[in-house]
């Protein structure tokens, strides 16, 4: 019963967060999954956090899964040029799934402020790390699809439309994977590879959590502790419900049907009876109309 198994994946930008909990999905699905990012053991990027791309891999075999960690700059061509060779040799070209998670961003966005007054450098760093990134990687994974004329494009973004999000360098970056997806629709139609962007709701990952400073069992906590958008903590879900829901998209069977769309967690979880792994349901699309957010 694992949809997934034989099943050849890159998560680009595992380390933490929707990355994390869509690789170990991917793996509970019984994929092999090649775990990237920069923070290793004993060598934390720069955004100094203690998790890393080992114990990604390693919680993907644990569920059931293949893990592979390989450090990859994906802003390096050079480092996502030899990640591909070696899924090429070690899988004998096969790739079927490829997720675009690269981000970065979560201390360079500088909130409230209007673009002429935002640091220009972290702002273009923002879209070095979450644009460019993930045409590089993009570029030379797609070949393997296209030979093999099967595989699937995912690009994981904030939010499901073009809107202003708060920020204009925070909206570039967030809005672009979605043109990116539509875009590589088009040019991957005639090779029968699909590509499509997916969102999840208000994401309970590691940061959120310190930033209400909760834990995931006592995350419930939060929704009164005051803090800016707690009120909203109730309506979170875990990085594994958008990691499940993107783990039965790539298992079903009208992949080039959807391609070009734009995917939420929410509308997973309606479609195929997604369940996080705490319980629960969020829908944060529906949430976010009842608020005024849609």
């Amino acid at each position: 019963m694992k949809p997934l198994a034989g099943k050849i994946a890159v998560v680009a930008g595992s380390t933490r967060g929707a990355g994390r909990g869509i690789a170990v999905s991917l793996g509970e699905a019984g994929a092999t999954v090649y775990c990237t990012g920069r923070s290793i053991r004993g060598q934390a990027s720069d955004l100094n956090r203690a998790e890393t791309i080992e114990e990604t891999a390693e919680l993907v075999t644990a569920q059931g899964g293949v893990g592979i960690p390989v450090r990859v700059d994906h802003t390096v061509e050079a480092d996502v040029q030899a990640l591909f060779e070696q899924i090429n040799k070690e899988q004998n070209g096969q790739l079927d799934v490829l997720v675009n998670n690269i981000w970065g961003g979560e201390k360079l966005t500088v909130w409230k402020k209007p673009f002429w007054e935002h640091s220009l450098s972290k702002g273009l760093l923002m879209q070095e790390r979450a644009v460019k990134a993930h045409l590089i990687t993009s570029h030379y994974g797609a070949p393997l699809m296209v030979k093999r004329r099967k595989g699937l494009i995912i690009e994981v973004t904030d939010g499901i439309d073009y809107r202003y999000r708060g920020s204009l360098f925070y909206s570039l970056a967030k809005i672009s994977p979605i043109h990116l997806a539509t875009a590589m629709a088009t040019d991957l139609k005639p090779y029968d590879v699909s590509a499509v962007a997916v969102t999840p709701g208000f994401l309970r990952s590691e940061e959120m959590l310190e930033h209400f400073d909760v834990t995931e069992e006592t995350w419930l906590d939060a929704v009164h502790g005051g803090k800016p958008d707690s009120e909203h903590f109730g309506q979170s879900e875990t990085p594994y419900f958008i990691g499940r829901g993107i783990a039965a998209l790539a298992a079903s069977d009208n992949l080039l049907e959807r391609s070009g769309q734009v995917f939420p967690s929410w509308q997973l979880s309606d479609e195929f009876g997604i369940t996080d792994v705490d319980g629960r349901q969020p829908h944060w699309g529906n949430y976010a109309k009842q608020h005024g957010f849609l």
